[in-house]
């Protein structure tokens, strides 16, 4: 449902990008895709790309559609479900054929944009009324608007704690450790689940971003920084704990297994504990306990395990970005689009997520965060753009591929030799030349 990695060398997907940014985005096509002001006069059939797969399915997406027609009845939206998101948007992209509205794929640079969106407005304008605006803005314009952010944490089994003795979050991931000794020990479930197989699960932990050090600006710094997974930094606390969590045979025994679709019936019927994954991810979980015949209200969600000055930090980053096709030929019924499902589709508050809507409501999913007086850090987008830079330029794929961290965990199983000190080593080297090429 969210990203997927890709096959193949990342010098074919660069060659494949270059193509694009020089070709299909460019030679046609143009213009600002500005609100409407009067719903009569927006007409036009509407493509809508998306990740979700699962809500185009299911029909769901179709019955905000058809809300959404009631407002704008001269324009028709359809949707087209993508499994492997990343991949084929990014080669469809090389033509002007990819949507009117559709998720901005992760590895499209910054600055390239203009070549493929259409302008929604400034970025003072929309500053005022979204938050993470700047995380698509080139040039004093924004080119994408994120529906919604994601808190990140554990997402676990209430009854599978409980059952082994644990009644408080854990404060540092000492302490996580043994708590998932002690389901494993009291319990018939799997303390933790990687989701190794599918891969692009394991891209969630680059959220710990923010979570340790409460910083704000915890993912601007692997910009200027050239070792992001140095000690003490957010990205070695929180790979560490994976690295220890496998090492530790506290996962599951054979990770090459893992199914995405099947763990959230893992984890809604006590099979499996606990999973580290954005807050998209509590009413997913809450769903597949309801269809198993189980209490939803047994799917908690819990911060990652480290405090400072006696409080827990939550990182809250947008998801995906919508933005409009800059070759699409109904820029206004698109732009209509975004503005309707992102501000009053209830799409957020379905999802119990957290609005990038300035003044929109908190989910009540996050609700024990605020009981316990979690702190919510807005992440920075302000190095975004270089950040992504330097991560395709070291072929490491922090932000968006699993392959190192698929890496870390085969080492720590003993499937592939090395350790975790000569892991970060690696990582530091790619990451340090990478950022001398791409500053150049």
């Amino acid at each position: 449902m969210k990203r997927t990695a890709l096959a193949g060398p990342l010098v074919a997907v660069m060659a494949l990008l270059a193509t694009a940014c020089g070709g299909g985005g460019s030679s046609s096509g143009g213009g600002s895709a500005a609100s409407p002001t009067d719903p009569s006069k927006v007409t036009g059939d509407v493509k809508v790309l998306t990740q979700r797969t699962d809500l185009v399915q299911d029909g769901t997406m179709k019955k905000y559609a058809a809300e959404f027609s009631k407002i704008y009845p001269k324009v028709h939206v359809t949707f087209e479900g993508i499994t492997d998101y990343e991949g084929e948007v990014k080669i469809r992209m090389n033509t002007s054929n990819y949507g009117d509205v559709l998720m901005i794929p992760a590895a499209i640079k910054t600055d390239d944009y203009p070549k493929f969106f259409a302008p929604l407005g400034t970025a003072e304008e929309l500053g005022k009324k979204y938050t993470f605006t700047e995380k698509a803005a080139v040039g004093g314009k924004v080119y994408g608007i994120a529906n919604f952010a994601n808190a990140d944490g554990f997402v676990y089994n209430k009854a599978v704690w409980q059952q082994a003795g644990i009644t408080d979050w854990p404060t540092t991931p000492g302490q996580f450790l043994t708590d998932l000794k002690a389901i494993k020990s009291r319990t018939g479930a799997t303390p933790y689940y990687t989701n190794y197989k599918d891969g692009w699960p394991l891209t969630a932990w680059t959220q710990v971003q923010g979570a340790v050090t409460c910083d704000a600006k915890a993912t601007d710094e692997p910009a200027g920084d050239p070792d992001p997974w140095k000690a003490g930094s957010d990205l070695n606390v929180g790979d560490t704990l994976l690295y220890d969590i496998v090492h530790g045979g506290l996962s599951e025994q054979d990770p090459t297994t893992t199914n995405w679709e099947n763990s959230k019936n893992l984890l809604a019927t006590g099979k499996i504990g606990t999973m580290w994954l954005g807050s998209w991810a509590i009413v997913q979980m809450q769903d597949a306990a309801e269809k198993a015949g189980k209490d939803p209200a047994e799917i908690g969600y819990m911060p990652f395990p480290s405090q400072k000055d006696g409080k827990f930090c939550t990182p809250v980053a947008p998801d995906y970005q919508e933005a409009v096709n800059i070759h699409s030929g109904h820029k206004a019924a698109a732009r209509a689009w975004i503005d309707w499902f992102t501000d009053k589709s209830g799409y957020v508050q379905d999802n119990q997520a957290v609005p990038t809507l300035k003044g929109g409501p908190m989910p009540s999913a996050l609700k024990p965060f605020q009981d316990a007086g979690v702190r919510f850090v807005p992440m920075s987008q302000a190095q975004a753009a270089k950040v992504t830079t330097i991560d395709n330029q070291s072929e490491i794929g922090m932000t968006d591929k699993p392959d190192y961290r698929q890496h870390l965990i085969d080492v720590a199983r003993g499937a592939a030799g090395g350790d975790l000190p000569g892991i970060f080593a690696d990582l530091a080297e790619k990451w340090s030349a990478a950022q001398k090429t791409a500053s150049l």
